[in-house]
């Protein structure tokens, strides 16, 4: 057997061995070894060495736990909710201003933390109670949730972009820059749709019953200044000193989780277990990823040594199919393994197994990571897995799941839709990165 077939049967196996329950991190190191011991010999210990003290010197993943930690302590802290209520209480006589809180608060939690299933369970807690009490469709409310909670997959700084930096070969800086205007069109998208929605049909989104209303604009402006500006300048500190090159990523972070710590303690909300808790998490997480990190890209290694990688590139390439074509393909496939994985085994494995293909045909890495993290984004919200709908059912289990999937069929279109406008008017994705050098 040649040594780039013995690749790609590697590769099915890795898939067969993650269905069956493996952990994937030792998957991979186990995987990696045995191919390259019949491959290429004992270079695979080097090989091993090599990657794996790569992966832990890398100073952008080091960002990883600055950004999860902030993530966690703002979450753990109640200042989301007091966001949140700020909103609430200055949209409260607008129909449909409960879907506007959510979004709003959702967009701007994605800019703190990158965690889905932090978001979207922090969202079903602060926002489902006042949304029954309101006579709220729940349906629309349901979807709204968790279209919102998937936003911390694109928006920076996502966990998700500062992984697939490094993998796609792409600066961080400008994965960040060129996922701003995405998120913010399918945070658009998603606050028309509710709310044109709640203006045809008021029962849908009826303004707010009285005792929830503010009692004078002092008590809105007041919760605006406490609830909104504090967090929203703490994360576009973080971002801007990032974007306009004053901080690296890593530092950047660092800043940002320093900030979070501060900002918790003068709202008087910063408990021992409370920090013990987000550096537990943090720990865990962290781990998790950098782990995975590293097997994937010692698998990755191999498998390229091994010749595969080449042999799948002039496979797909010969074809002769358009860069388009090809380009809708692997969304297509990362759309249906975003059903049963989560983003870091398809970010670390799956992409560097198709990236000589998407280089080759001329695709613009930018361009195609963003694309990525919306596809990846629109399979949280698919149905038959939809990991969302478990997530939201889990804190709001008064709602049935067919309901909640209902709702999120209806924000997947819009998925479809932001998707669709980003692949066919790339500028959305690349504009800004160039202006922004």
């Amino acid at each position: 057997m040649s040594p780039d077939v013995l690749g790609l049967l590697g590769l099915m196996s890795l898939f067969g061995f993650i269905c069956v329950g493996f952990p994937i991190s030792f998957t991979l190191i186990f995987l990696s070894l045995v191919l390259g011991w019949i491959g290429f010999g004992q270079v695979v210990f080097h090989l091993m060495t090599l990657q794996f003290f790569g992966v832990m010197t890398d100073t952008v993943l080091a960002a990883v736990p600055f950004f999860l930690f902030m993530g966690y302590i703002l979450e753990d802290s109640g200042l989301m909710n007091r966001l949140f209520k700020a909103i609430q209480l200055l949209l409260a006589r607008v129909n449909g201003s409960l879907y506007l809180a959510v979004t709003s608060t959702a967009t701007i939690f994605a800019a703190a933390t990158g965690i889905v299933g932090s978001s979207i369970t922090l969202l079903g807690v602060m926002a489902a109670p006042t949304m029954r009490e309101s006579k709220y469709d729940t349906r629309l409310s349901a979807g709204c949730i968790t279209a919102g909670g998937t936003l911390g997959i694109l928006i920076p700084p996502s966990i998700m972009l500062v992984v697939m930096g490094p993998v796609v070969g792409v600066p961080v800086t400008e994965l960040f820059a060129a996922a701003i205007l995405p998120g913010v069109l399918l945070a658009g998208l998603y606050m028309t749709y509710a709310m044109i929605r709640s203006w045809l049909n008021p029962s849908l989104g009826p303004a707010l019953p009285e005792h929830l209303r503010a009692t004078s604009m002092m008590v809105i402006l007041k919760e605006m200044v406490l609830g909104v500006i504090p967090v929203s300048v703490l994360i576009l500190a973080t971002l801007g000193s990032i974007m306009a090159g004053l901080a690296t990523p890593t530092e950047g972070a660092a800043a940002g989780a320093a900030g979070a710590l501060i900002l918790t303690s003068v709202y008087r909300r910063l408990t021992f277990e409370g920090f013990k808790r987000s550096m537990y998490r943090t720990l865990e997480i962290s781990a998790m990823i950098l782990l995975l990190v590293a097997a994937s890209n010692f698998f990755g290694a191999v498998f390229s040594r091994l010749g595969s990688a080449t042999l799948l590139t002039e496979l797909l390439l010969g074809t002769h199919l358009s860069p388009t074509v090809l380009l809708v393909m692997i969304l297509a496939l990362i759309f249906v393994l975003g059903w049963p994985l989560e983003w870091v085994p398809i970010v670390l494995i799956i992409l560097p197994v198709l990236l000589p293909v998407v280089t080759e045909a001329g695709i613009n890495l930018t361009w195609f990571s963003i694309l990525v993290a919306v596809t990846l984004q629109t399979a949280w919200l698919s149905p038959p897995v939809a990991l969302s709908a478990y997530f939201l059912k889990g804190v709001v289990p008064e709602w049935d799941l067919r309901d909640i999937y209902a709702g999120m069929m209806q924000f997947m279109g819009l998925q479809c839709i932001g998707a669709l406008l980003i692949l066919f008017f790339p500028a959305i994705a690349t504009w800004l990165p160039t202006v922004w050098k």
